[in-house]
């Protein structure tokens, strides 16, 4: 049967399942009348985008499907194009097609703007790894986007300074905490890395990696986990390192984090696949130097990654030609014309498993020249990303991170960091309730 979840802006019914997205059963309430009328003649979609270039990508179906044509509108992305989204779903002015970060899938069904495109997408679902399918799936059967890029975390460090400071690549938690004290140890001016708060996405990928489920369903409530024992290690973790004075504290993409990265006073950085390019910019006196690792474990016998970014190719309730933006989603992110595009034009890194390796990524980046398995690593590794958990007020959750890490990270204190969990989870329970969800304890 199905449950039936009120929220002061709409009404959603869902079906419960055990691992849906963080178990969010929230099913849209579009048009059925509207999704599923037949494709027949020529057919007009509009693609809401911000990567670069999808014009080009697009261009390359419209060559070949003249009945379906797509026109992309680049947008920006973030909060503000959720907020555009919602906006225009309420008008019914939603284009056909947008592009939807994983994390804000569940505040856009929640809110009737998605639809449930199971029936046309869900022969693609092996064309990804579990963790991510499992992100755009509702209820047991509901299915809201294809996945498009992805954003596997790694570990990278300076080569060279690993060598200088006779430093062994951390394969565990333990051992990266043992890596940055020996590094301070021998070189109190440099750092092995820094605990930043200005990226709530980092801190939620870390936590994902090690089992954290910030948002599930008890019955018809949400249930809030963002201080589970998953995430209290997490957070101990790091703090621990700030109190110590072993890693620094100063937030990322600060021309003072660009200097100790491009001088060498940090030499590691816990990212994701994408980071070559910010390297290029913020250290361009290092390229060469730098190697790519997988993420330190905390069990090694399960091997996990978190995820650090990532998108996917959602319909709108608002389409009237499902059937057909269905068929321009999952082109886009399987067709191997389109993914090399994407990769090419768009530089994202893609979701499709057969897209990671060989074609547009069969060489390295260039600023990892020095690694030309680069990339085929980087395949093995996002295979093993965990599953996540994502609300329908992921952008509260990630506002209190910021605000209250930020705090603890300046203070420098181990249960400074264990106060801005608590903080982050009551601000979070709170934000759902006065949203008019209901919220098991």
């Amino acid at each position: 049967m199905p449950i039936v979840l009120r929220h002061r802006f709409v009404t959603v019914a869902a079906t419960a399942a055990a691992v849906a997205l963080g178990a969010t059963v929230l099913t849209a309430c579009g048009s059925s009348e509207d999704a599923e009328q037949a494709d027949s003649g020529p057919v007009s979609l509009t693609y809401w985008a911000w990567a670069p270039n999808m014009d080009k990508v697009a261009a390359l179906w419209n060559q070949k499907n003249p009945d379906i044509k797509v026109t992309v509108q680049k947008q920006a992305s973030g909060d503000d194009l959720v907020t555009k989204i919602i906006t225009a779903s309420k008008a019914h002015q939603a284009p056909d097609l947008v592009q939807a970060e994983f994390q804000a899938l569940p505040t856009l069904v929640s809110n009737d703007a998605l639809a449930d495109i199971s029936k046309e997408v869900g022969d693609v679902k092996d064309a990804f790894a579990p963790g991510l399918w499992q992100q755009t799936t509702l209820g047991s059967d509901a299915v809201y986007a294809v996945p498009q890029d992805s954003g596997p975390m790694m570990f990278y460090y300076r080569t060279d300074l690993f060598r200088q400071y006779g430093l062994k690549v951390p394969t565990t938690w333990d051992e990266f905490a043992a890596t940055a004290k020996a590094l301070k140890a021998k070189a109190p001016d440099k750092a092995l890395t820094t605990f930043s708060s200005n990226d709530s996405g980092l801190f939620a990928g870390l936590a994902q990696q090690a089992g954290a489920q910030w948002w599930t369903t008890e019955g018809q409530k949400w249930k809030v986990g963002i201080d589970d024992p998953a995430t209290k290690k997490v957070a101990d973790f790091w703090g621990g390192l700030v109190e110590e004075g072993v890693i620094d504290n100063q937030p990322m993409y600060t021309p003072a984090w660009n200097k100790a990265l491009n001088t060498g006073q940090q030499i590691g950085w816990v990212s994701a696949v994408w980071a070559p390019g910010t390297l290029t910019t913020a250290a361009p006196d290092t390229k060469g130097k730098w190697a790519m690792a997988p993420l330190p474990q905390w069990d090694t016998a399960k091997p996990a990654t978190g995820s650090w970014g990532g998108s996917t190719t959602a319909v709108t309730t608002d389409s009237k030609h499902k059937a057909a933006a269905a068929k321009f989603a999952t082109w886009l992110n399987t067709d191997p014309e389109a993914l090399a595009a994407l990769v090419k034009e768009a530089g994202i890194y893609p979701a499709a498993t057969a897209a990671q390796t060989g074609g547009a990524l069969a060489q390295a980046p260039d600023f990892f020249a020095n690694q030309p398995d680069f990339y085929t690593r980087a395949a093995s590794i996002a295979k093993t990303t965990a599953p996540a958990a994502w609300g329908p007020n992921v952008n509260v959750a990630y506002t209190f991170f910021k605000d209250e890490f930020g705090k603890a990270a300046k203070a420098r204190t181990k249960a400074g960091f264990g106060d801005a969990l608590t903080a982050m989870q009551a601000a979070t329970v709170a934000d759902l309730k006065k949203q008019g969800f209901e919220v098991a304890r």
